[in-house]
């Protein structure tokens, strides 16, 4: 008879099976376990930056950079287009007002003048020879009259002898009538006469006034074509240094074309670039910082620029003291601009931190020193060395300022000497 085989309850297999889901099982849980609680990671202190929160006076400012200048630039443009003749000061030369740099020449221009200046003498000479023509008229026109009162003078004495002559009979009436018609004739033509030289004079008057008017705007003309050739010979305008001045011998020049610029240098001024985020908070009267050579410096915003070129604008800042001795043209200076005015605020020191957290948290240190963790925070203003700090943090904490980078998804710091 048969004898029944007894089956094995825990075979390799089923064992092998149970192992590997109790494994899934603890693997599982202990995932679940490690995402509910905080993670933690050992620091050594030496690796990080450890700063301690304080209260004191807070200004919000941001660093930009500036470039020294001269407090006055005058460009030199050339007044009228030319040939380049002679070079009379080079680059750099330190100038007085109205020594000459360049001399151009222009023949069209000069020409014109040689034209301009006949045309004068020919206006003139005109002038002249119609003066000459008003006067001898008048000459004659006075000699007219003069005879015209002498013939009426013996009319008048020959018409009052014949009216006598006549009363007693002595004379014929045709001799008394002839005599009286002439005397009435030599007045009227005194009126005449003194009519027509009135009028003469009022013409010549005007006449003269007319070629002395025309004379006046040639001569004026003149003038200006002369001032026109006199540009040609370029002149400083005022003292200061001669800079970038581009001007070869033989080099033709066109009217209007830059030629260089006098530099004032009794002072000097500061071009800063300033990134278009800050423009409606910059406006002329604020005040900068700068060190420079062992003492601090202030400047002044003078002029804002508001045209935008590459993300930035340009403001105009002037020393409110004596600027340094050592400074020069082309320096480039760090300033720091205000842009409020000086509070009492709890500050944290700026670092690496802000890159990862935004400042919307930070790492607090216990008490004790050991441990750091997470504490929300929010921050306010900046300036170049500290943050404000709104809420999350009081004077006298310990935070963690150097970067986050590897910090991201751990909840607490353990801090190791």
């Amino acid at each position: 008879m048969d004898i029944p085989i007894e089956k094995k309850r825990f075979t390799p297999k089923r064992i092998a099976m149970i192992i590997g889901g109790a494994l899934l099982i603890g693997f599982i849980v202990f995932v679940l376990l490690s995402s509910s609680g905080s993670t933690k990671l050992n620091v050594e202190k030496e690796r990080i930056s450890i700063n301690t929160v304080k209260k004191d006076i807070f200004q919000e400012n941001i660093p930009v950079n500036g470039v020294v200048m001269p407090i006055t630039t005058i460009y030199l443009d050339a007044l009228e287009g030319g040939r380049v003749e002679e070079k009379l000061a080079e680059d750099g030369a330190m100038m007085k007002k109205g020594e000459p740099i360049l001399r151009l020449s222009n023949t069209d221009l000069e020409l014109s003048l040689v034209n301009q200046e006949t045309q004068v003498y020919n206006l003139l000479t005109q002038m002249q020879r119609t003066q000459n023509a008003s006067r001898e008229n008048t000459i004659n026109k006075l000699n007219q009259l003069t005879e015209v009162k002498s013939s009426l003078r013996e009319a008048e004495r020959r018409y009052r002898l014949n009216k006598k002559l006549f009363d007693k009979g002595a004379v014929a009436e045709q001799e008394y009538l002839e005599t009286k018609n002439n005397y009435s004739y030599q007045k009227d033509r005194l009126a005449l006469t003194e009519r027509v030289l009135q009028q003469d004079s009022i013409s010549s008057k005007q006449e003269n006034v007319q070629a002395r008017e025309s004379y006046e705007k040639t001569r004026k003309a003149l003038e200006l074509m002369r001032k026109k050739v006199e540009d040609l010979v370029v002149r400083a305008p005022v003292d200061g240094q001669l800079t970038s001045l581009d001007a070869e011998i033989g080099q033709s020049k066109s009217k209007g074309e830059r030629l260089g610029q006098i530099d004032v240098i009794s002072g000097y001024k500061v071009r800063v670039d300033v990134d278009e985020h800050y423009i409606s908070r910059i406006y002329a009267g604020q005040q900068g910082s700068f060190n420079f050579d062992g003492k601090k410096y202030t400047l002044e915003i003078k002029k804002v620029y508001t045209q935008v070129a590459n993300g930035r604008f340009q403001v105009d800042m002037t020393f409110l003291e004596e600027a340094p001795e050592k400074i020069r043209r082309g320096q480039t200076l760090q300033i720091r601009v205000a842009l409020s005015q000086e509070k009492e605020a709890v500050l944290i020191p700026k670092g690496g931190f802000f890159q990862e957290t935004g400042g919307n948290w930070i790492f607090k240190l216990s008490e004790d020193g050991s441990i750091a963790y997470k504490t929300d925070i929010q921050l306010g203003s900046q300036n170049t060395e500290y943050y404000e700090v709104l809420s999350g943090l009081e004077p006298g904490d310990q935070v963690i300022t150097s970067s986050y980078s590897n910090y991201e998804d751990i909840q607490e710091l353990v801090l190791k000497d």
